[in-house]
């Protein structure tokens, strides 16, 4: 049998039952993910915790320069012969919805799930990219190369 060592878990935890305030989201109402995101070069590649989540249980969808992660972590299948004798982990259905800006290429969007993170990396846009410009110097028409 497991001992619990923090007293009020158990009435935080009816409490939150009874109430509906949830550290995890039910299967009806989604709650947040963490998430780190750093641009790296020519990409941005963005990380959501999802341990104990299974590669099929996430979905992610991209409109309108919107990203929404969803996933959903079901409770463990262990038989009619299991009894719970501790439960702290949050089951159901978290999201995140991060607002991309137009200087990613949302037509080229590449993800992958490994050992609970899931690591998304979205291409930096052409059109963001620095460029030189070219500018004509003087009445000649000469053109001068300016980097900018």
């Amino acid at each position: 049998m497991l001992m619990r060592s923090e007293p009020f878990t158990e009435v935080n935890r009816l409490a939150q039952q009874l109430f509906g305030a949830t550290q995890a989201g039910t299967w009806t109402r989604p709650t947040t993910m963490p998430v780190d995101a750093v641009r790296n070069g020519d990409e941005l590649v963005i990380a959501f915790d999802l341990p104990g989540v299974n590669a099929d249980g996430i979905d992610i969808d991209v409109e309108r320069n919107v990203l929404t992660v969803r996933a959903e972590r079901r409770p463990i299948e262990l038989g009619d012969q299991a009894v719970t004798q501790l439960s702290e982990r949050p089951l159901g259905v978290f999201s995140r919805q991060l607002f991309l800006g137009e200087a990613l290429d949302t037509e080229h969007i590449d993800a992958a799930y490994e050992n609970g993170v899931l690591v998304v990396r979205i291409p930096i846009a052409e059109k963001a990219k620095p460029r030189k410009v070219a500018v004509a110097a003087g009445r000649t028409g000469e053109q001068k190369v300016i980097t900018g």
